[in-house]
């Protein structure tokens, strides 16, 4: 059975980050990165273990996918699948690693 898909806050703030400044070149471009990004992010409860293991990370419950020059970080959990971030391949992970273990309001 198929888990359900989640998206945390932050992943949605940096799928808007993304298309914001894209959309500074290319409003066309940016609609198309963030719909093939949705759309990717669509197809992975149905194959939940196609992306690889997180190699900065090494948990086998935090997955990746890739799709243009962009991470979707994902974390298999018991009844869902968790977008956790979407970031450019070229970033550091620690600082979002960090932002996941932030106190909440």
């Amino acid at each position: 059975m198929a888990r359900l898909l989640a998206w945390s806050p932050e992943a949605i703030e940096d799928l808007e980050a993304i298309a914001a400044y894209i959309e500074r070149d290319s409003a066309w471009y940016a609609r198309a990165v963030v719909s093939k990004i949705v759309e990717t992010a669509e197809t992975i409860p149905q194959f939940s273990e196609l992306g690889r293991v997180v190699p900065e990370i090494g948990d086998y419950s935090i997955r990746e996918r890739f799709v243009h020059s962009y991470r979707i970080i994902y974390r298999l959990q018991d009844d869902r699948i968790l977008i956790a971030a979407i970031v450019h391949g070229s970033r550091l992970l620690q600082p979002l690693l960090l932002r996941d273990q932030r106190p909440r309001s």
